[in-house]
């Protein structure tokens, strides 16, 4: 079924945007940052993937859940829309581990 890799990453993205403005951890706390941070991370990680492409350790699969939209040779639609995807996790799991490391932390000092 064609778009339903991008569907899955789409749909993903709606629950962790979710989470985030819920608790406030990247976009809702800083967009400006987090934007940026966004940025920088899938730039980064489409020259990797141009790297693995030109020396062919990167190819793309048929898959029938792809639009079958290329940017490039060997380069889908989906691969930027995940690997936005993919640093946006990051930066969310990142700030709320950092959230719940402080708040174990006040839980001990208040204790003690």
């Amino acid at each position: 079924m064609p778009g339903l890799y991008l569907a899955a990453i789409l749909l993903s993205a709606a629950g962790i945007a979710t989470l985030d403005a819920r608790f406030k951890l990247a976009l809702w706390h800083a967009p400006g940052r987090t934007a940026a941070v966004v940025a920088i991370g899938t730039v980064f990680f489409l020259l990797w993937d141009a790297a693995g492409i030109v020396t062919g350790v990167f190819v793309k699969g048929a898959s029938p859940a792809l639009l079958g939209i290329d940017l490039a040779p060997h380069l889908p639609l989906e691969e930027p829309v995940f690997l936005a995807f993919l640093c946006y996790l990051a930066l969310v799991s990142f700030r709320g581990a950092e959230r719940v490391r402080a708040s174990g932390r006040r839980r001990r000092e208040g204790a003690a």
